[in-house]
């Protein structure tokens, strides 16, 4: 039996037609894993005996449970998401043997679908990154190009993807680290409005920024699971009381009068021009295909996007990870007495970049500087969510390179902590302005390698992006896995 390059819906469709069993499905992807996971560092813990015992399960109850809407499905988690039992490291040494007591809700709704959880994905260490080279437990590499990065944080995720280890995947958002792996690994990476999936068991890098989304193969997988995992949840103060309203029958339906929005300042000379072209002949598509398109404008977005954010997020940073001090729970090192313990767990448990953000996040904070960094950052805020209203007014949506690059070695950037931030610049601004946003295929360069298109929609327009992408899937084709059986 070979699934390879099969969408997460055809392997439930030959799972319910009895084509297939729920464990011969989880042990071809565990077979998957064992040859390609050593090469790639795809996943940080793999649950491979609990999985078979699960699928075994599911086959004993087959007349029961097969209407399930993820019935058997294999799905991998990005490990900064509680999974119980499990450990949940966030690529971290400080929680390197943390075992969580109880499932993220996001992952709660899977298994309760039906979904087989098969192990947890590396990525940059509390996903504060761009390249997944943060890990403290080794970097992923790109299936495309072994020597380049898969993107950050959800590097682990975005690879397993692309290399056909999981059915479907979750990964987590902040500024764009479902959007730029998906992006450099050729697969369709989706950030919901903020506020659509519950954040309860993620553990928290910016919590204003943060939101779970799904890493998948195709635009119908992404929007399977998105209505499998959204929806109210009390446990989440942030959670928007409303329903996913995803009629996945309706997908497929024509769009009307479509109009398209082209942020110039996002098509400059610090796009590659391989970049560029590619969104730019996307859009063609779609104007040959009946949108208009427009010129807009996002001046706050490009000009003031990555320092709001590196500050608000840092300092949220700051906050969040006061926890981590050895005493509770996670890595401990003792001292001669309570601060000298403190610092010794944390600056042993910590990586290089998280204690970069967290000290950017206490001296935004600090007496005398809040009001000159982090209020005005929060005006700044203001004008970019103003920027992405105004705009909205002209389009539907907004079409954007994901990244202005395709991935980079490994190694390229990562002793320059400013080239690595501006490989986040056409997806932060999403972030700060809370709206959805995915990235789906649109081409390659010159040297093979998988380049993204970024769609945006106003806030709680998560249903009408997921129907644009469609529609572009259908033009373009899905993307073909790498490696195969």
């Amino acid at each position: 039996m070979s699934a390879f390059g099969i969408s997460a819906k055809a392997i439930i469709e030959k799972l319910r037609s009895k084509e297939i069993g729920p464990k011969e499905i989880a042990s071809y992807f565990f077979n998957r894993i064992k040859k390609h996971n050593q090469k790639l560092h795809c996943f940080l813990e793999v649950f491979e005996e609990e999985a078979i015992k699960s699928a075994q399960a599911l086959e004993n109850r087959y007349a029961e449970l097969e209407r399930l809407p993820l019935f058997g499905l294999p799905v991998a988690i990005k490990d900064n998401i509680c999974t119980q039992g499990h450990k949940t490291t966030c690529a971290s040494k400080i929680l390197e043997n943390f075992v969580s007591p109880y499932d993220a809700t996001a992952v709660k709704r899977l298994k309760s679908a039906g979904a087989i959880i098969i192990g947890k994905t590396n990525l940059d260490e509390f996903a504060m990154g761009s390249s997944t080279e943060n890990s403290a437990f080794g970097p992923t590499k790109n299936p495309h190009d072994v020597t380049r990065v898969p993107g950050g944080s959800s590097g682990g995720s975005a690879a397993c993807m692309a290399s056909h280890l999981a059915a479907a995947s979750l990964g987590t958002d902040t500024g764009g680290s479902i959007r730029q792996p998906a992006s450099f690994c050729g697969v369709v990476g989706f950030k919901p409005t903020y506020g659509r999936v519950s954040r309860y068991g993620l553990v928290a890098f910016a919590s204003s920024l943060d939101q779970i989304g799904p890493v998948t193969l195709t635009v119908e997988d992404a929007a399977l699971v998105f209505s499998i995992i959204s929806g109210f949840d009390p446990n989440d103060s942030t959670s928007l009381d409303i329903p996913p309203n995803l009629d996945l029958m309706k997908l497929d339906e024509k769009i009307e009068n479509l109009t398209i929005g082209l942020p110039k300042e996002f098509f400059t000379e610090g796009c590659e021009k391989e970049v560029c072209e590619s969104v730019m002949n996307a859009a063609k598509e779609f104007e040959k295909h009946g949108a208009k398109i427009v010129d807009i404008s996002l001046p706050n977005s490009t000009d003031y996007a990555i320092a709001a954010y590196y500050i608000i997020a840092t300092a949220e940073a700051s906050s969040n990870l006061a926890r981590y001090d050895g005493i509770r729970y996670g890595k401990r090192i003792e001292a001669d007495d309570l601060l000298n313990t403190y610092l010794a767990t944390r600056s042993a448990g910590f990586g290089d970049e998280v204690k970069r953000r967290i000290m950017l996040g206490t001296f935004v904070l600090s007496a005398g500087y809040y009001d000159a960094y982090y209020a005005k950052a929060m005006k700044t805020r203001t004008l970019i969510k103003q920027d992405f209203q105004n705009a909205f007014k002209e389009c539907d949506v907004f079409f954007t390179p994901v990244s202005p690059t395709t991935a980079f070695k490994l190694g390229e950037k990562i002793d320059d902590p400013l080239k690595m931030y501006l490989s986040d610049v056409y997806t932060i601004s999403v972030n700060l302005a809370g709206v959805p946003a995915i990235s789906v295929p649109c081409g390659f360069d010159s040297n093979n390698l998988p380049i993204g298109l970024q769609m945006i929609a106003p806030v709680l327009e998560d249903v009408k992006l997921l129907k644009v992408a469609r529609v572009w899937e259908k033009i373009y084709g899905t993307p073909k896995c790498v490696f195969e059986d």
